[in-house]
């Protein structure tokens, strides 16, 4: 079996292909037999050689070995196990709540909506803009999030305050027609820039909206497992890995005692 007939597999499956077009160009026919933990590696370092560990673990070797697992569970090949690279540890600026309500007060309707939903529902930018109004149930407080990354579907519970904000958009829609008018993220930045100057807010990406829905729940005391289930992440560990620090807090300690006080 090549690496290209592993890589139609996976897209027959329904599996992500969000990275596939560069892999399948990289591996082309070589046998899935001979590709190593040790070449994937390398590709990673070939394909993408500066750009951080981060990046290589995301764009090539976990989609590569996701590939070749993928065939292995249908018993075309075997298995195989790759160690990621080490990656460096950052910060995360998260929105805030204080920082949403000042940028939806100078946002239009739409943007603020946007952000409002991203914010409250640990949507990422691309998910957000998917939604359809078919997706959103105000009876139930729940909407539909198809997750771009990881191919699956998940239902995310509508706080008070996202209920209102998109109930302001909401005018004679169609059942299939997008929530949120914009058609890409990049149609979007440009208010978003012009919102956060007009506030005088410091930057903070779309993605940070994600950010603050998964450190603001840690901080609340929520459980990463909860949070990883509750956001869409894949894994319990990607959420304590990068929103660990959220949970640091050393006078956590007084718990121990505080029945004797």
């Amino acid at each position: 079996m090549t690496f290209a007939d592993a890589a139609q597999a996976y897209r027959l499956a329904g599996k992500s292909t969000r990275f596939l077009d560069t892999l399948e160009a990289h591996w082309g026919d070589i046998r899935v037999m001979d590709i190593t933990a040790g070449a994937i590696i390398a590709a990673a370092n070939k394909i993408y050689p500066k750009a951080q560990n981060s990046t290589k673990n995301r764009h090539v070797i976990g989609p590569t070995q996701a590939v070749i697992n993928h065939a292995a569970e249908m018993g075309l090949c075997n298995s195989i196990r790759v160690r990621r690279l080490k990656e460096a540890v950052k910060v995360k600026k998260p929105v805030t709540i204080e920082w949403l309500r000042a940028f939806m007060d100078q946002a239009n309707p739409h943007l603020g909506a946007l952000a409002c939903f991203m914010f409250l529902t640990g949507a990422r930018i691309s998910e957000a803009i998917d939604v359809r109004w078919r997706d959103v149930d105000f009876e139930a407080r729940r909407v539909l999030i198809r997750q771009s990354k990881i191919s699956e579907e998940r239902l995310a519970h509508m706080p008070a305050m996202l209920i209102v904000a998109m109930s302001n958009i909401q005018s004679n829609r169609e059942p299939s027609e997008k929530v949120f008018k914009y058609s890409s993220r990049f149609t979007a930045e440009p208010q978003w820039q012009k919102a956060i100057e007009r506030a005088g807010l410091e930057y903070l990406s779309f993605h940070c909206c994600r950010h603050g829905f998964a450190t603001a729940l840690l901080h609340k005391g929520v459980d990463p497992v909860t949070v990883a289930k509750l956001g869409g992440w894949a894994s319990t560990q990607h959420v304590f890995k990068t929103y660990g620090h959220a949970m640091k807090d050393d006078r956590l300690t007084d718990i121990i005692v505080s029945d004797a006080i």
